[in-house]
């Protein structure tokens, strides 16, 4: 917060002729340039970058430098669903590409912010059902590689920019001009929706960006949660890079499973719709899993938790499983695996193995070999409730890591139940003691269940920032519990499923013999039930499994009247960026600020106003040795904040003598 209070002094200080701006801080020139050319930064995704040139010293003077506004934006009233500007952009060739809400493709000059060109792909699906907004996380970069055959360097499509969209469609567009490569696919367009059974386009598309590993492109998707057992698929597949053809399908079946007899891929199967990650060395793709259909009743899955929940490492050539390692068995709470793996090798961690770091929703950030999927520290099966609702068949136990250990917390007792006075505080215990309640996994039932951490997480979609030469995990997540109640079949008959809205969500799981309803447990003010912070960021060495230090991530602002604009940390959906000049930036928050904490010691020191909120994940480049370091994200709001399209770009002032 420090930074904040000094931030506003000297701006009244300077509106009251009190004190002279200061000077603009010398600008150092002699560090490294570096660009970001993956979702990740690199398919290992770590989010950090080598880049110094914005440090805990001098990033009190970081400005905004340029600002793009796509236009692509709808607050849901009309014919089109709402929006959420959640793009990750990348700077892979001397132009930022990135997504919208509504799937246009912009490429800009990364250091001005114009306009270079901008790609509609003039989307059928724009009214969604379910409780998600519209979003687009990112875009991929692929380059011809030298080779018989290979086009030019200036030859249309040599370099293209990958898209998968809410038409359940894969895109390839030239980098340079936007236009749809002819030979790829039909006009530059594949059908994702091939062997699928039929169902409504909104059930099922894609929201993360494409993995390109070589010449493949490997892209998961989304499946709408909990509306039917026989719920679109949640095949993984592999296509040629040129021409659109199809490489591989992983259908996530186990194995031995019956092949549907009309020779399409199996309804109901876990899907992967959070970012890949891949090892180009060993030709690997990772893939992290939701569970099957139905989400939150298992009994009636005929094996399909085989690969759900879990990390599923395939090869990119064949799409056959190398290795899985699963982190929920019968997951009925909603514990998608929902981040990017991220790849690492450090001498300190795991005997200096190939590494990868999966941080899941409920606060477990599991470290296993890249090469077997074997965790790397000890991880234990822990018993826990396992009597759900007549005819579930859970598992009497669940792998808890033991380094690091979970890191939030995974119980809430009635005594620990928090409010902002006594009567709240007092309504929160009681319904704390009403509901089912018995730490992590608590199976949900018919007179509801508390879960905690909530399906939204602990962390989500955002992931984590990895720093690899510290070794050291940067982690989001926030303390939001929820109450899950089963609904017995005969008792859903007549409720408006399609006018429950977000955070108050009612599915029907049809063929299931349960119906759901599910929402936030918060007082009768609206508070949490739960003692803050609500939103945290730490930082975890991997070589103990320590947290070093933690704080509080955002505040009640935007979401609260004033003056109830309290430091209590706020839930975020988003991802930090750590740099080796010392920093973690993240913006996330429900509240409508960006921030820099110093990495050292957590403490926030950098933090500015922005128009919406950010929920998102920032990037760095610099591109030019006597150019600036520049760190970009999106500000454009998420399903519970106000839409909007502003694609914002921080750098340090021009005008400070430059340090060669």
């Amino acid at each position: 917060m420090r930074s904040g209070v000094v931030a506003l002094g000297l701006a009244m200080a300077s509106a009251l002729g009190c004190e002279r701006p200061a000077p603009p801080p010398v600008l150092d020139h002699s560090g490294p340039v570096a660009d970001w050319p993956d979702y990740g930064r690199g398919k290992d995704a770590l989010a950090w970058s080598e880049l110094n040139q914005i440090t805990p010293q001098n990033v009190g003077a970081l400005a905004l430098a340029w600002e793009h506004h796509s236009g692509d934006v709808s607050d849901g009233s009309g014919e089109t669903s709402r929006t959420s500007f959640q793009a990750r952009a990348i700077v892979p060739n001397g132009t930022l590409y990135y997504c919208s809400g509504l799937n246009q493709v912009f490429a800009l000059d990364p250091e001005t912010g114009r306009e270079r060109w901008r790609f509609d792909p003039q989307l059928q699906n724009k009214k969604l059902g379910g409780p998600y907004p519209l979003v687009c996380r990112g875009v991929a970069y692929w380059e011809e590689r030298p080779g018989p055959g290979a086009a030019g360097p200036a030859a249309a499509c040599s370099e293209r920019i990958f898209t998968a969209t809410l038409d359940s469609e894969l895109i390839a567009l030239d980098a340079a001009s936007g236009v749809p490569c002819a030979g790829f696919g039909r006009s530059g367009r594949v059908d994702l929706r091939e062997g699928f059974a039929e169902a409504p386009r909104w059930e099922a598309y894609v929201t993360s960006p494409p993995l390109v590993l070589g010449d493949v492109v490997v892209v998961g998707g989304l499946v709408q949660d909990n509306l039917r057992v026989d719920a679109p698929s949640g095949v993984i597949r592999g296509f040629d890079a040129r021409t659109g053809a199809l490489r591989w399908a992983f259908d996530p079946v186990p194995p031995g499973f019956p092949a549907p007899a009309d020779g399409r891929y199996t309804p109901g199967t876990p899907n992967a719709w959070a970012p890949l990650s891949g090892d180009a060395e060993r030709r690997l793709v990772f893939v992290p899993t939701g569970n099957p259909s139905p989400d939150l009743f298992s009994a009636i899955r005929q094996g399909l938790d085989h690969y759900g929940s879990s990390v599923v490492a395939l090869s990119a050539e064949t799409g056959q499983v190398v290795w899985r390692f699963q982190t929920v068995h019968h997951d009925v709470w909603d514990y998608d695996v929902p981040a990017q793996p991220v790849l690492f090798q450090l001498p300190g961690v795991g005997g200096g193995r190939p590494g990868l770091a999966q941080i899941t929703k409920m606060g477990f950030l599991f470290l296993l070999d890249r090469e077997t999927g074997a965790p790397l520290y000890p991880v234990e099966e822990q018993p826990v409730a396992h009597d759900g609702v007549p005819g579930e068949e859970l598992s009497p136990t669940q792998p808890f890591p033991t380094h690091p250990p979970p890191l939030i917390p995974t119980r809430l007792p009635p005594e620990e139940a928090f409010g902002f006075t006594p009567i709240d505080a007092s309504d929160c215990r009681e319904k704390l003691g009403q509901i089912r309640n018995e730490g992590i996994f608590t199976p949900p039932s018919l007179e509801g269940s508390i879960v905690y951490p909530g399906n939204a997480g602990g962390p989500n979609w955002g992931g984590i920032a990895l720093d690899p030469v510290k070794g050291v995990a940067y982690v989001n997540a926030m303390r939001a519990p929820t109450v899950a109640k089963l609904i017995p079949r005969d008792e859903a008959e007549g409720l408006d499923f399609a006018g429950a809205a977000y955070p108050n969500e009612l599915y029907p799981m049809k063929g299931s013999p349960y119906a759901l309803s599910r929402g936030p447990l918060l007082s009768r003010f609206g508070a949490p039930c739960v003692p803050p912070p609500w939103g945290t960021l730490q930082a975890v060495d991997l070589a103990t499994g320590e947290t070093l230090w933690q704080s509080t991530l955002g505040t009640t602002r935007d979401q609260a009247p004033w003056p109830l604009w309290f430091d209590l940390g706020a839930p975020n959906l988003g991802g930090p960026l750590a740099t080796a000049g010392g920093l973690v930036f993240i913006g996330a928050t429900t509240d409508k600020f960006f921030r820099a904490f110093d990495a050292a010691s957590g403490d926030e020191i950098w933090r500015f106003r922005i128009p919406y909120t950010a929920n998102s994940s920032p990037i760095t480049y610099r591109l030019r040795h006597n150019g600036r370091q520049f760190v970009v994200v999106a500000a454009g709001g998420h399903g519970w904040s106000q839409p909007g399209d502003a694609l914002l770009a921080f750098a340090l002032p021009e005008g400070g003598a430059a340090r060669p």
